[in-house]
């Protein structure tokens, strides 16, 4: 999204993959004026790893935006290789915001999926 773009083009991008598909999964999710036992969302966006960031963004809001100095927020980020150009980032909702619940499972498709795994490992130790 353009709100972001100047900011982390700042901070010094390491990787980008842009015009991705992906899947946003929701499972026995709650927040305010939310809730879904099962949920499937498809959508265009873009995953970064910038010297201070990592992000992935729909259209137009972030899904993860994470300070790398941030290790408590790392640290509750789950992430593997589902299949070949396939990454999936799976978190607890309430690691990142305390009135909602429920897991998250991101999964985008690239050919960067490794590179992207391997940033992550690296990162978050």
């Amino acid at each position: 999204p353009k709100h972001y773009a100047s900011t982390l083009r700042r901070e010094g991008i390491i990787l980008l993959e842009e015009g991705i598909g992906g899947t946003v999964t929701l499972k026995h999710f709650k927040a305010p004026g939310r809730r879904h036992s099962w949920k499937r969302s498809w959508f265009t966006g873009c995953l970064v790893f910038t010297e201070k960031t990592f992000a992935a963004f729909t259209l137009f809001r972030p899904l993860i935006y994470v300070p790398l100095t941030d290790a408590a927020h790392l640290a509750a980020l789950d992430y593997t290789i589902e299949k070949e150009g396939v990454l999936l980032i799976t978190f607890d909702a309430s690691a990142f915001n305390e009135d909602w619940s429920g897991i998250v499972e991101c999964r985008f498709k690239t050919p960067l999926a490794k590179q992207f795994l391997d940033r992550l490992t690296n990162t978050a130790g």
